[in-house]
């Protein structure tokens, strides 16, 4: 008889609270400076990875599957964190020219329908400003060069800079 059996699904299978404060500090990536503080440089990274053939194939095969263009960029953007390349700040903000890429890709690769999130069940009609990227290979760079320079600068490098001539008048 299996009645003993354990549940797949044990809430005292899980690490004792605190554990991660005996861990040796600096261990995980993500505690240490990221590689990529400028948002430009960070999509820069991840459009240079995505334009390699080998990845270029697996976005493709996601997209041609049915998997959102929006999983695909959050396993991407939490993997560049996970690693040490940006901060959740960063992927937050390159988040929505990541998306434009991935789709930019698969208009590349001859993708027909796209699906942008879980619950997007109309997979085409709610993407039509983005899929306006001609197939052609110039309209496809200047894809990639617009989803980078649309990136914001940033204004204030950190909490103990200098103010900005706008919120010395507010203060």
């Amino acid at each position: 008889m299996d009645q003993l059996k354990e549940a797949p699904n044990n809430p005292f299978d899980a690490p004792v609270p605190g554990q991660s404060l005996t861990d040796k500090p600096g261990s995980a990536a993500w505690e240490h400076p990221p590689q990529y503080t400028n948002t430009a440089e960070a999509a820069d990274f991840v459009w240079d990875q995505l334009s390699t053939p080998e990845f270029a194939e697996q976005v493709i095969a996601m997209l041609d599957a049915g998997i959102p263009v929006e999983a695909i960029g959050r396993v991407i953007l939490f993997g560049g964190f996970t690693e040490g390349k940006w901060t959740p700040d960063v992927a937050f903000i390159i988040a929505e020219p990541i998306m434009k890429m991935i789709v930019a890709v698969g208009l590349q690769g001859g993708v027909k329908k796209f699906r942008m999130s879980l619950s997007d069940m109309t997979k085409n009609n709610e993407l039509k400003s983005i899929m306006d990227i001609k197939k052609n290979s110039e309209a496809f760079k200047k894809a990639a060069e617009g989803a980078t320079k649309s990136l914001p600068k940033p204004k204030q490098k950190g909490l103990m800079a200098a103010p900005q001539p706008a919120q010395e008048e507010m203060i």
